[in-house]
Formats: C-alpha cells, structure tokens, sequence
C-alpha cells in the first residue's frame, strides 16, 4: 500500500511538471524580466545611464510541491563610444544557470554579445540599436536519480530495475544565436521622460534540443516584442511600464506591470535612496508584486509569484521568489563621460 501510494505520488508529480511544461515557455524565463534585459532582447544591452552595468538574478520556484526549477543569471554590459559623434558600442555578456527536477536536468548558456546605438538626433537621447548574441548552451542530466515506470512491477518499486530509457550521452552540447533591434529616446520638459521598442529573434539557428541524438528534434524559434516607458509625477516621483509578448510554437506569453518611484533625500537629481514598489501579471499565470531599492550604485528587488493558474491547487498558490542585484556606475575614462553616451534611464 506504501509503495502503491508512494508510485501515485510520483505520477501525480510527473503529470504536474508535463503539465508544466506544456503551458510554460520552452525558455527560461524571470518573473523580474526587467533585471535580464540581454535574455530579452540583445539589443536592449546598454540602454542604462552608466559605463558599465552587472546584473544577477536567482530565482526559486515550485518548491511547495516539488524540486523543481532554481535558476541564476548574470549579465555584465560595457558601454564606448564609437567616432566623434553620439554614437556608442556595448559589449557584454549573459551567463545563464538552470537546474529543474529530480534528475537534475542541468542547463548552462554562455553567451557573448555585441550592441550598436546609431543616434538619431544631436539635441537629445535618441538610439535605434541593433544587437547580436550567441554562444554556447551544455544540457546534461543525473541518470542515477532517474525513475521510470519501468522499475515498477508487482513487488513495487525496484531501483536496480532497468530505466528503460537509453541516451547516446547524459549531456550534450549545442549552439545557440539571437538577434534584436530595438528604438529608444527621451521626451517631455527637460527630456525627463523616456522610452523604448524592441523585438527579437531568439534560436535563429535552431539549435537541437535532444539526449538522443535526433537532429529532428530542434528549439523553435522564439519572437519577443518589449516596450518601456519612464514618465515622471513630480521632481520626486515617477512611474516605470515596462511589457514583454514572447511566442515559441505554439505557446505564448504576456507579461506587463509598473513600478512607483520615490527618491528620498533633500537632492531629487541626486537622492540618497530610490525606493521602487509595484506589481506585474503574467497572463493566466501569475501575479507578482515587487519592492526594489535603489543606493547608487547598487540595487536590489525582490519578487514573488502567486500563482492563478490552473496549477494555483496543487501549488497552494504559490510560485518563485526572485532577487536581484544590480551595480551600475561610471568609469571616468574622461571629463566627458557623463555626456558623452547618451541613453534614457530603465
């Protein structure tokens, strides 16, 4: 009867992550969508006022019912400009870490990018920008951890029983490349506003995706469109919008919110603190409050995902927590620098 309630447990899991799986992205994914801008879009790399920013968010998810996903991503953009104009370079990177289930199916991207800001204006901030990143992606999983139905016979569960499953390898390697474009300026008195457009092309290459070895089996391509806007309330406050629509295949995601911005100290164009709170919905999924705080030049958010989705019973309606941390300055490689490469603030 143990063993029995043990084996039903096991496939009401199973049916939870397929079930899981299917109204997901194929993609990692970050609820705090705004703290990996490369995993976005690879041309949104740069859109920051600095020289050079570094970003790393973990997420922790599903763990009301299962092991099932933990996942980290840091990402560092350097920012030169390029000529005797207002036009820049950015040069940077994404690392990216996942670890989901029992068998430990371990995912692994390095992938290097490159951005240029073409201004489009001599009087303000005004980019169209045009980025590319790829690199390499490592999959691999613990076959020792693996159970099947296999190993299930009259006597229960047998783990020296065969998987019934054979791989050529429990890893493999694959390549992976994307693209973007994206239109930014600023607007309103002083140029105080800003905002931008983006789309992508995620897996141009369609990299496989398969233990066995079956070149048929492929990443679909993945489309995301992002906008952004910053506008302000008054010298002290202001709103961030910020949306992204993803498709791969036949699935799609919508995820959009706000956040409110409050400057504290005496100096409202150089506070002591900024503090950030808001929410956003990912659509038939979940809604996610947000705090972030702001110490020049560090911030720090943290996130949580109450999920509303047809899986809000089995996961009591709980999802992912997030942190994120982010550092953002100048290098003051010259008097100028501050003025030299414009770009709205996000």
């Amino acid at each position: 009867m143990k063993n029995s309630r043990r084996w039903m447990q096991y496939s009401i899991i199973g049916i939870l992550m397929c079930t899981m799986t299917i109204t997901q992205a194929q993609d990692i994914h970050f609820s705090q969508f705004f703290e990996a801008p490369l995993l976005r879009n690879p041309s949104l790399a740069g859109i920051f006022t600095g020289d050079i920013r570094v970003q790393g968010v973990y997420r922790d998810q599903w763990n009301s019912f299962t092991n099932a996903y933990r996942t980290g991503s840091l990402n560092g953009e350097y920012k030169m400009p390029v000529g005797k104009g207002d036009d820049f370079m950015t040069v940077g990177g994404q690392v990216l870490f996942d670890k989901a289930g029992t068998v430990g199916l371990t995912t692994v991207h390095l992938l290097p990018a490159l951005n240029y800001h073409k201004s489009l204006s001599n009087e303000k901030s005004m980019y169209l920008s045009l980025g590319f990143m790829g690199g390499m992606v490592r999959k691999s999983i613990d076959m020792s951890k693996m159970t099947t139905d296999n190993q299930y016979g009259g006597g229960g569960y047998d783990p020296s029983a065969p998987t019934g499953e054979y791989f050529t390898a429990p890893n493999f390697t694959s390549w992976d490349a994307s693209v973007g474009m994206s239109f930014n300026t600023s607007f309103g008195e002083d140029q105080e506003n800003s905002m931008f457009l983006g789309a992508a092309y995620h897996h141009l290459n369609r990299p496989k995706n398969s233990f066995y070895r079956n070149a048929t089996i492929e990443l679909n391509p993945k489309y995301v469109f992002s906008a952004g806007i910053t506008f302000g309330v008054d010298e002290y406050s202001y709103f961030i919008i910020q949306a992204d629509h993803s498709t791969q295949g036949s699935f799609a995601e919508t995820i959009g919110g706000a956040l409110y911005s409050y400057k504290l100290g005496g100096d409202p164009v150089d506070p002591l603190y900024t503090i950030h709170a808001g929410a956003f919905l990912r659509w038939k999924d979940a809604l996610i409050p947000v705090i972030k705080l702001d110490r020049y030049p560090l911030s720090v958010a943290l996130s949580y995902d109450v999920n509303v989705s047809q899986l809000k019973t089995a996961s009591q309606g709980r999802g992912g927590i997030e942190l994120s941390v982010s550092w953002i300055s100048f290098l003051d490689r010259d008097n100028t620098s501050r003025d030299k490469v414009l770009c709205p603030k996000f």
